[in-house]
């Protein structure tokens, strides 16, 4: 019975991984699809968004059950209280990379990015892909190290917000109204898939320490670098 229970709480975190794997993916793509105009690959990624939805509800379904079949306390409870939180801000990034893609659909044949933003949101889609990869690796190691570079990692994102900002006032824009609505939401889309992804990172530092990032003390994370291991029967 223990074991099963085990294999319950390995699942969730399986289909934790899972779904910022599959976000990961498709902001990276929906990424091309914009700078590409690639309708089909934009539809894509709108459709797939569904995988992401049907693995929350599972986890959600699996979580459920466990806090009413297994009242779970101390670190098993923080482990299902966690992942649920987790898999809230994992299916909001699915959302946010099927939102760049729809903006994809919406301009085709063209792009809704100028050719002198290419290089930036390009960036900016990398940048996001690579943080939620690293959000990913955090779920399965428990590293709260790695969790809290995510923090840091994430100040080039809002570098790079700040710099579509700073074409869009410039006089010298030439684009129009519509191409800015355009720029400022995608703007907007990769920051928040950013947050996103340092979210996770710091829920896993709740998880791990009992503490959140913000108040962690060093000593903390150095105790924290062995993770306790649930009690078997």
């Amino acid at each position: 019975m223990r074991d099963a229970y085990h294999e319950e709480l390995d699942a969730i975190g399986d289909s934790l991984v899972e779904m910022a794997r599959l976000v990961g993916s498709a902001i990276g793509r929906a990424t091309t699809a914009i700078l590409d105009a690639d309708l089909k690959l934009a539809e894509s990624v709108i459709a797939n968004d569904d995988k992401v939805d049907d693995l929350q509800r599972g986890l959600e379904t699996r979580a459920i059950q466990l806090l009413a079949r297994q009242q779970p306390v101390a670190t098993d409870l923080r482990i299902v209280v966690t992942s649920l939180r987790m898999s809230a801000d994992l299916e909001r990034s699915g959302d946010l990379a099927q939102h760049v893609a729809k903006v994809a659909r919406l301009r085709f044949p063209a792009s809704a990015v100028p050719g002198d933003l290419h290089a930036t949101i390009l960036e900016m889609g990398q940048l996001a892909q690579r943080l939620m990869a690293k959000a990913a690796e955090v779920i399965i190691t428990k590293d709260v190290d790695l969790a809290l570079q995510l923090e840091t990692d994430d100040d080039k994102m809002d570098d790079l917000h700040r710099t579509l900002f700073q074409h869009l006032m410039d006089d010298r824009w030439k684009h129009g109204i519509e191409t800015a609505v355009d720029v400022t939401l995608l703007g907007r889309y990769y920051e928040r898939f950013a947050d996103h992804a340092v979210s996770v990172a710091r829920r896993v530092v709740y998880l791990v320490t009992g503490d959140y990032a913000d108040e962690l003390d060093p000593a903390a994370v150095a105790a924290a670098a062995v993770v306790e291991e649930p009690a078997s029967d």
